[in-house]
C-alpha cells in the first residue's frame, strides 16, 4: 500500500511518459506498456489508462478523480522516445526512485534533444540524392536533388517554427520543390523535373506516421490507429496537391 501523495506521483509519472512518447512519435503499443509498467513498479496495483493520440486519462486505486492531459502537438523526435524508454528501465531495476523519475522525465519534456538546423537540413539533402537515384536511377540530376531536398526542408522547418499550421508547412514546401524543379529544367540546368521532385519531397512523406497507424491498428487500437491513418492521408494529400498545381500551371 502506498500513500495518497506517492499514489499522484505515480500516476503522474505514468501519465507524464505516456504523453512524452505520444508527442514524439511514439506507436500506442509502446505508449501502453510504458505506463503500465511504471505503474506497476510504482506499486499500482488496480491502474487504468485510456489512450488517444489527442489526450491520455489514467486512474488507479483509492484516487476519487482520474487524472488527464490533452496532446496539442505531434512530433518526430525518436530522441526523447528513447530517452524515456531508458528512463522507465531504469526504474524497473530499482536505478531510479519515483522522485529521480519524474524530475527526469521532466527534464525530457523541457530538452530539445534535437539536431541543429544545418545538420536536418543536410540529412534531409542526403537522403533525397539518395532516395532519387534508388527510385529513378538519375544520377545526373542528383545534385538538384541534393540542393532542392535540402532548401526545401529548411523552409519546412522555418515554416513550422514561425506559423504552427498543420499541413501548412508539407504543402507550401512542396510547392517551392515543384517550383525550384521546374526552374531548373526551364533554365536547361537539369533534364529530369520528375526524379528532383521524387528525391527531394521523401523527407516530408508521412512515414513515421503510416507505421504508427498500421502497428496501432494491428495491436487493436482502434482509434489511434485510423486517426493517424487519416492525418499520414491528409499530409500526402497536401503534398500531391502542391506538386499538382505546380506542374499544371507552370
Amino acid at each position: 500500500m502506498i500513500d495518497n501523495e506517492r499514489l499522484v506521483l505515480a500516476l503522474n509519472c505514468s501519465l507524464l511518459a505516456g504523453k512524452l512518447l505520444i508527442e514524439n512519435g511514439s506507436n500506442m503499443e509502446r505508449v501502453n506498456d510504458t505506463m503500465y509498467r511504471i505503474a506497476q513498479n510504482a506499486g499500482l496495483h488496480y491502474f487504468q489508462a485510456f489512450t488517444t493520440v489527442t489526450g491520455i486519462v489514467v486512474s488507479a486505486e483509492r484516487l476519487p478523480n482520474a487524472e488527464a492531459t490533452d496532446i496539442r502537438s505531434r512530433a518526430d523526435n525518436l530522441a526523447k522516445v528513447v530517452a524515456v524508454n531508458e528512463l522507465s528501465r531504469e526504474f524497473a531495476t530499482g536505478k531510479l526512485s519515483l522522485d529521480d523519475l519524474y524530475d527526469k522525465l521532466q527534464d525530457v519534456d523541457h530538452s530539445k534533444m534535437q539536431l541543429s538546423l544545418f545538420s536536418q537540413c543536410m540529412a534531409a539533402a542526403v537522403l533525397s540524392l539518395t532516395l532519387m537515384i534508388v527510385f529513378t536511377n538519375d544520377v545526373k540530376d542528383s545534385w538538384a536533388g541534393f540542393i532542392v531536398g535540402g532548401v526545401s526542408y529548411w523552409f519546412y522547418l522555418w515554416l513550422l517554427k514561425k506559423f504552427r499550421v498543420k499541413y501548412m508547412g508539407e504543402f507550401v514546401s512542396s510547392l517551392l520543390i515543384a517550383l525550384m524543379s521546374v526552374a531548373s529544367y526551364r533554365l536547361g540546368w537539369t533534364q529530369n523535373v520528375n526524379a528532383i521532385i521524387i528525391g527531394a519531397v521523401m523527407p516530408l512523406v508521412p512515414g513515421v506516421a503510416l507505421t504508427n497507424a498500421a502497428r496501432d491498428l494491428v495491436s487493436g487500437h482502434l482509434i489511434s490507429g485510423p486517426a493517424r491513418a487519416l492525418e499520414a492521408v491528409i499530409t500526402s494529400i497536401a503534398i500531391g496537391c502542391a506538386i499538382v498545381i505546380v506542374l499544371r500551371y507552370f
